[in-house]
């Protein structure tokens, strides 16, 4: 696959790090509503390889402004988190959580160690 750090915050992750052959990159996270601005901007998507076939994730490259000026990353950075919590909330429920609760078992008494005082 490939090697590189995660960018996280409140367990989303919103940004990677990684090297695809043209040196460490930093990659926002993007979704539909968001690719398109990314794309304006002329962001590259993260496409790696995996066994000879290209994969591509839901990140695109970091604007070269952006890299260069807080300010101007600020937003960039607010639209990779809320495309996190868009990812998250659209997540279904796991079966484990989604199943019917099972009922309670009854507590069961154990006689406890006499302490001589």
């Amino acid at each position: 696959m490939f090697g590189g750090w995660g960018i996280s915050t409140d367990g989303l992750t919103i940004a990677i790090i990684a090297d695809l052959g043209q040196g460490e990159t930093l990659w926002l996270k993007a979704n539909d509503d968001s690719r398109t601005r990314y794309e304006a901007q002329g962001c590259a998507r993260f496409v790696y390889d995996m066994q000879g076939q290209a994969k591509g994730m839901n990140y695109y490259s970091a604007p070269p402004d952006a890299m260069e000026s807080p300010a101007l990353m600020a937003p960039w950075a607010r639209i990779a988190l809320e495309a996190a919590l868009l990812a998250r909330n659209a997540k279904p429920l796991s079966k484990a959580k989604s199943a019917k609760p099972k009922a309670a078992k009854p507590a069961t008494l154990k006689p406890t160690k006499r302490v001589k005082p």
